[in-house]
């Protein structure tokens, strides 16, 4: 995605996303490719990936204030 691409989906500036590209590509958890004046980042590989997907389950854990986190309802409904 690009940076305003990106930037419009977790609804930041373009300046404060581009921020944090920088020091996740410095990290070596994104890599980019350029097409003209656009960079297009994507993470690294599929281990920056499961990071990503862990922090956000844990983001959503500490926002559900007792309820079940969206991550858990395809568990509850494959049980049921």
């Amino acid at each position: 995605m690009s940076v305003n691409h990106l930037a419009d989906t977790v609804d930041k500036s373009p300046a404060a996303v581009s921020q944090h590209l920088a020091k996740l590509r410095l990290a070596r958890m994104v890599t980019t490719r350029q097409d003209g004046t656009r960079v297009f980042y994507r993470l690294a590989d599929e281990h920056v990936s499961d990071l990503v997907t862990d922090a956000i389950k844990q983001a959503e854990h500490s926002v559900a204030h007792g309820r079940v986190p969206r991550h858990h309802h395809n568990q509850i409904e494959t049980v049921e």
